[in-house]
């Protein structure tokens, strides 16, 4: 499982976006699909499949897939344990140890005390193994205090980040709890099972791990058919074939960013109709060029690639089972790039790349897959295939790889090679591209009519005029921007028009918005009926096919405090006022030091006449994150509209102090001095 963002970050991780857009509105659990019977229906186990397919198996057994998650083996696991050993973090001390028949770690538990925990299951092999602990409620929570077997070495996986108890990003919290953060990743075929009533699980899965049914489907049928005909030379008509758009389907469920809408994705199915994908769009987890930043997984970047618009799936370059590269080295880039392919331009490797065929500046990979390091040990490839460009680098901090393997040069020397390699080859349209977006990432006018631009270029990938949309939702209410995002609100991809749909929220006053809206709550792609539905959350019809797609996915995220704040602020948009402030209350005791979350229940508050709360979950929210501009600004609203102008004063000044430039409490405060 991979940590959720650092305690700096977190604060940021909801984007303020729809914390704003609840100010600006004025603020007036089961799973979809199938039964759990019929979902695990035919499921037989990858024991089954041994006899017939022994060396897949063997080698499936030992990859990354075959060993996502098992259980204890405590011949081999107490290695790790024995003999015990402690590891600091900060002023607190976790200790790895034997105790009879049980592996244990003694760390901190929810009361702020040392405690020894047994741990029962392990996610990953390699680089790192992580490990599972029962708690109370169905719930396992995963440790962190991770292993990293090739070295033997024992690691705090948050690095510097340390996370109290309590804390939502701590381990006995919501966010590394492996029912609804690590589970459907690491397991075939999982139904979470969260109970909002109890709050508590019965998550169940057809098999542990990721097995041969996890991409090929249940194979009960496959198995008869076999024994009926044995021996066949025939084709089993049992077993789908699996289709490049199959492909990137199933590899995208786990190696994505995403949002799960149904809880319920079966291999054949599709990604949209199961999936929100997560994209370059203002919340600052890539670079504007399209690489990553946060644990952004390979699936979105490989969406922008060029060679993903030329046609190339996963499976092109790894292998079925176990999922690792068909050829070592540049042989795997070569087996296209050497003239057999049409599409591919014939690359000389040493000519190319300036570098010795040896090592890794010699890879093709070394410059256009660069490296980023998550977990603290997990190296991982940027699957976007960039151009590094070091003139980016300068202009704008976006890293490139020229520089992460040159560690002690500058930019400056990166460029003067790439400038007297590449010529004028460097000045591609992805720079200029790359500048727009970081130009609307500062909320920059000048960059609207580029982005409208790229929306309507039919020459771009989806996945770029997906971008586009997305940062133009900025300027969605002026007509050049509204009538670009209405043009597309029927493109053939549904990935554009679901970030279409997004970016027209603010729009809604027009008829002519709301009209392309309606008409999306009907599209055949579930993750546009979403988007659709949540832009049009205030008066959708909760009996629709859009409606229950939308209350499907707030259900299903009910056990994580953003899901009880999306659903608070469904009840807000539908003036239920005390009903939100539940979920608030809900959201803030679940992640007591999120901002978006403390200032949005102090606003309902004050609505609903408890100023004296309101205040009280303010100053909780500053005494959490007292460098967060947005909290005094919220106070001094709520200040302002009960008439203690005085205070409100004082209140955007602590605003102004932490952020100068914070336009909203500029302009309180402009206004607050114009009533003196």
């Amino acid at each position: 499982m991979c940590p959720n963002s650092s305690k700096n970050q977190r604060q940021n991780w909801l984007n303020w976006g729809v914390f704003l857009l609840a100010v600006a509105l004025n603020l007036n659990g089961v799973e979809s699909g199938k039964s759990e019977s019929s979902a695990f229906a035919g499921y037989v186990g990858p024991e089954t499949c041994r006899g017939c397919h022994p060396v897949e198996y063997q080698r499936w057994s030992e990859s990354a897939h075959g060993l996502a998650e098992r259980p204890l083996r405590r011949a081999t696991d107490q290695m790790a344990f024995h003999p015990p050993r402690s590891i600091t973090h900060g002023a607190d001390t976790t200790t790895i140890r034997t105790n009879g028949n049980e592996l244990q770690i003694v760390t901190l538990g929810l009361e702020s005390n040392l405690q020894p925990f047994r741990v029962e299951r392990v996610i990953g092999n390699s680089p790192l193994i992580q490990f599972l602990t029962p708690f109370p409620g169905g719930r396992y929570q995963v440790q962190e205090a991770s292993y990293e077997p090739n070295s033997n070495q024992w690691f705090y996986v948050y690095g510097d980040d340390f996370r109290n108890p309590g804390e939502y990003g701590h381990w006995t919290g919501r966010g590394m709890n492996w029912n609804s953060s690590c589970a459907r990743c690491h397991n075939t075929r999982l139904k979470k099972n969260y109970n909002a009533a109890t709050d508590s699980y019965h998550t169940t899965m057809a098999g542990m791990s990721v097995n041969c049914e996890a991409c090929h489907g249940p194979l009960q049928k496959h198995l008869d058919w076999q024994q009926a005909h044995s021996p066949s030379t025939g084709s089993d008509p049992t077993v789908a074939p699996l289709s490049p758009a199959r492909v990137m389907g199933l590899c995208a469920s786990c190696h994505s960013r995403n949002t799960d809408l149904t809880g319920d994705f079966a291999p054949g199915d599709s990604f949209y109709d199961h999936y929100a994908l997560e994209i370059l769009d203002n919340s600052q987890r890539w670079y504007p060029d399209g690489q990553i930043k946060d644990e952004d997984y390979e699936f979105a970047p490989f969406l922008g690639s060029k060679m993903y618009q030329a046609g190339v799936t996963c499976l092109d370059c790894h292998t079925r089972d176990v999922t690792k590269p068909q050829f070592h080295g540049n042989d795997l880039c070569l087996k296209c790039h050497n003239g057999g392919y049409p599409k591919a331009p014939v690359i000389n490797a040493a000519g190319h790349g300036h570098h010795k065929l040896t090592g890794k500046g010699g890879e093709c990979v070394g410059c256009h897959l660069p490296v980023t390091v998550y977990m603290q040990r997990h190296s991982r490839h940027d699957h976007g295939f960039t151009i590094p460009d070091p003139l980016l680098t300068k202009e704008l901090n976006i890293p490139n790889a020229c520089n992460r393997c040159h560690t002690d040069k500058t930019a400056d020397w990166a460029m003067k090679y790439t400038d007297n390699w590449y010529g004028t080859n460097m000045n591609r349209p992805s720079r200029e591209r790359t500048r727009w977006i970081a130009a609307a990432e500062g909320g920059k006018a000048s960059a609207k009519d580029k982005l409208i631009g790229l929306l309507s270029d039919t020459n771009q990938s989806p996945y770029w005029r997906s971008v586009s949309a997305a940062f133009l939702a900025e300027w969605a209410d002026e007509p050049a921007t509204k009538n670009a995002l209405l043009r597309q609100s029927q493109n053939e991809h549904p990935l554009v028009r679901e970030r279409v749909a997004r970016s027209l929220e603010p729009a809604l006053a027009d008829t002519n918005v709301l009209k392309a809206l309606n008409l999306l709550l009907n599209d055949p792609v579930r993750n546009v009926r979403v988007a659709a539905a949540w832009a049009l959350r205030a008066t959708l019809d909760l009996q629709s096919q859009a409606g229950q797609d939308l209350k499907c996915w707030l259900d299903l995220e009910a056990d994580q405090p953003l899901g009880q704040f999306k659903i608070a602020l469904f009840m807000l948009s539908r003036q239920q006022l005390a009903e939100g402030l539940k979920h608030l209350q809900k959201a803030t005791a679940w992640d007591p030091i999120s901002p978006p979350f403390l200032c949005t229940q102090a606003q309902v508050q004050d609505q609903l006449g408890q100023l004296e709360e309101a205040l009280k979950t303010l100053d909780r929210a500053e005494a959490a994150v007292p460098d967060d501009p947005h909290i005094p600004y919220v106070r001094a609203m709520i200040l302002r509209r009960n008439g203690r102008d005085a205070e409100a004063k004082a209140a955007v000044d602590r605003a102004l102090r932490i952020q100068r430039d914070f336009q909203p409490a500029v302009v309180l405060r402009q206004k607050l001095m114009g009533m003196e």
